[in-house]
């Protein structure tokens, strides 16, 4: 049987919760179990539902989505935040991101899109708006590559930060490389302690924004 997967919307617009709680509605292996219009809701609402995915605006009266996502992750490291807005501006990329954002889709996505990116957060993919993804390989240039983090990462774990930065789960990894899942994890581990950041995504980041991903 197909798990269910718990989505909380976080919107100040009553009319783009509707819509998106209708369309999820028709999913199969979604649950909308709240809706909160500001991000002090949507920080109460996901104490209480505990859901698997949140799709967060950015914008709101009161508490924005940038400190929303990161208290929620500061309590439930575990949920993965969906980025839903229509601010692309670096003030609240790079914020949202370092607060513990898992993927960045804006409100011009379409809803199939939507679907697929919570779909792929469940399985530990991150799913970037190219825009997105444009800006942050936009910082690789002139990067000075001496002394950087991933230059301690031996070459099987370069070979797993570059998987990772393309969204490969742990399964498609091992699948790819032809080596264990407990092997991938081991690498996943080290990749991560090595370059001093908190989840996957933040690793894709750091990917994309040195080069390592072309």
């Amino acid at each position: 049987m197909e798990e269910i997967i718990k989505v909380l919307l976080v919107d100040d617009h009553e009319m783009v919760r509707m819509g998106l709680a209708a369309y999820l509605s028709t999913e199969a292996n979604i649950e909308v179990v709240g809706e909160a219009s500001n991000g002090e809701e949507g920080v109460r609402l996901a104490e209480q539902f505990k859901p698997d995915v949140i799709l967060m605006d950015l914008v709101m009266a009161g508490m924005d989505g940038i400190e929303a996502t990161r208290r929620i992750r500061k309590v439930q490291p575990e949920a993965k935040v969906i980025v839903l807005t229509s601010f692309i501006d670096d003030e609240k990329v790079y914020p949202v991101i370092e607060a513990g954002a898992f993927s960045y889709l804006l409100k011009t996505s379409r809803a199939p899109e939507i679907v697929q990116a919570i779909q792929q957060a469940y399985r530990g993919q991150a799913v970037f708006e190219s825009q997105i993804t444009d800006k942050i390989m936009s910082r690789m240039k002139g990067v000075n590559k001496e002394g950087l983090p991933h230059l301690q990462c031996t070459p099987r774990e370069m070979e797993v930060l570059k998987l990772i930065a393309e969204g490969k789960s742990n399964q498609d990894i091992a699948d790819e490389l032809f080596i264990g899942i407990k092997t991938v994890k081991t690498h996943v581990s080290n990749v991560l302690s090595k370059l001093d950041v908190d989840d996957r995504t933040q690793a894709a980041i750091y990917a994309y924004k040195h080069g390592i991903c072309k």
